[in-house]
């Protein structure tokens, strides 16, 4: 484990930007998650288990050092304010003065991880800041009990226990995918799907620990095609708990988008097609004219941390 008192006193990261004022971190979002379902920790107990699929979109943290006459975080970002506490009294620290401002381009709300994101790059922001390196096990350990989140910390794919904050595997080397995606609306407090969550995974735990395992198989194997048919799977499961409205459609639909799968933000807003190659232009004037028709505008976005 990193010796994080150690790295605290490293001169020549502090030295080297002495004359910088600003400082950031900088995290990607997902596109709601490949599967999402049952599983259980080291600890044994049942918990909320995530595959998400990262996307190249980012959320941005910055402290501008000296601007202002106190160092303060925007109201809203009350979460990210303690982070901030924590990483303070985990590493015997105090802040300079100065100001944090965020920007992102990551949807609130919708399954984007935007908060986690936000959090994440406030703490490489501090990073930064004081000449340190957070590994992912105090990434965690600073999140733990802060929110529900997901493995955006990391730069692969993995098995992640988001309630108990717990990494269960990676998966070095999954493919980037494309994806179309619309947003069917409302805002979703995760906090609020715990619950009726486990209720349906204990009715549902057989199916999902089946649809896990050849999930863990795919990601093994670095098959695409078996990796899109999981995340159709986990969706459709989805939608007995979470539903989305448009999944029926997507899924009659799936051969004439000649799309490899459909990928939901379990419990999000987001909903959309996965491919294995980037949609050519005609194809892609296809695909937004299809979720026109039901009343939604389409995003493209490219899939993968790399």
């Amino acid at each position: 484990m990193t010796n994080f008192k150690q790295s605290a006193s490293r001169p020549a990261a502090l030295d080297a930007s002495k004359e910088r004022t600003t400082y950031a971190g900088v995290c990607h979002g997902t596109l709601g998650e490949l599967f999402q379902g049952p599983c259980r920790g080291s600890s044994g107990e049942l918990g909320i288990a995530v595959v998400s699929l990262p996307i190249k979109r980012y959320s941005y943290a910055h402290f501008i050092k000296g601007e202002g006459g106190a160092s303060s975080v925007p109201a809203d970002k009350s979460k990210s304010m303690e982070i901030v506490r924590r990483y303070l009294r985990h590493h015997d620290l105090e802040m300079p003065v100065g100001r944090w401002r965020y920007a992102s381009e990551l949807v609130q709300g919708k399954g984007m991880a935007s908060s986690t994101a936000d959090l994440v790059a406030t703490i490489r922001c501090l990073d930064a800041l004081f000449g340190l390196d957070s590994d992912a096990q105090l990434i965690a350990r600073l999140m733990r009990d802060v929110e529900r989140s997901d493995s955006v910390f990391l730069e692969d794919v993995a098995l992640y226990l988001s309630d108990q904050q717990e990494l269960v595997c990676r998966f070095p080397g999954v493919p980037s995918l494309w994806a179309c995606f619309i947003d069917e609306g409302p805002v979703v407090d995760t906090h609020d799907t715990r619950t009726p969550l486990l209720r349906h995974y204990r009715r549902e735990e057989k199916a999902y620990c089946r649809g896990l395992e050849r999930m863990r198989g795919a990601l093994d194997a670095c098959d695409v095609c078996a990796i899109c048919e999981c995340a159709t799977d986990s969706a459709r499961l989805s939608q007995r708990v979470l539903p989305k409205k448009t999944f029926p459609v997507l899924q009659s639909h799936l051969p004439q988008a000649r799309a490899a799968g459909i990928v939901v933000a379990h419990t999000g807003s987001l909903i959309g097609y996965l491919f294995s190659d980037k949609p050519s232009a005609e194809h892609m004037g296809e695909l937004a004219s299809f979720f026109a028709s039901l009343g939604h505008q389409c995003h493209f976005v490219r899939t993968g941390v790399a």
